[in-house]
């Protein structure tokens, strides 16, 4: 009975992560997150769409470091702009960089404790490993304020967060 309610219980998981994250994969690794996999779409979302790199406005450059902080922590972006992020991780662990609401990160940080073996392709996130650079372009078609942070394990619980200001 016991392994039955198991099965039953990862079933629910894998849909649960499924109806959240079940679109078009935006392929980029991710460490030891293989387990199990989730996308995003590359439509729209409440704070923009993936962008097309012909089409980029700006580049800001961020840091990620083992501080568990991204530098600089706070942007403004103008309603309609394409943005190149190019990531640096100055640290000697894994990092990544999720876009998203507030909601929608909380979310998807508890997701990443339950099953830290989960694999990322998502139009919205960029991981770079230790040393490394990585970028991530974005076009904000939405007003308002929305956030970036690292979903390793951890990471976000530690304050490795940002926040968007998208101004129309």
């Amino acid at each position: 009975m016991r392994g039955l309610m198991s099965v039953k219980l990862n079933v629910a998981v894998v849909a649960a992560v499924a109806a959240l994250f079940a679109q078009p994969a935006f392929s980029q690794g991710h460490g030891n997150h293989d387990a199990m996999a989730h996308s995003t779409s590359t439509e729209g979302k409440a704070f923009g769409r993936k962008g097309d790199p012909k089409k980029v406005s700006r580049t800001i450059d961020l840091d990620m470091s083992d501080a568990m902080r991204f530098a600089p922590a706070e942007l403004v972006v103008k309603q309609g702009e394409t943005v190149r992020f190019r990531l640096k991780n100055s640290g000697k662990v894994m990092h990544e960089m999720v876009l998203g609401t507030m909601k929608e990160l909380k979310e998807h940080a508890e997701i990443m404790k339950q099953h830290s073996s989960m694999h990322h392709a998502e139009a919205d996130m960029v991981h770079v490993a230790p040393g490394k650079t990585g970028a991530l372009v974005w076009q904000f078609t939405h007003p308002g304020e929305f956030h970036y942070a690292c979903l390793v394990p951890g990471h976000f619980e530690a304050g490795m967060l940002g926040k968007i200001r998208v101004a129309p």
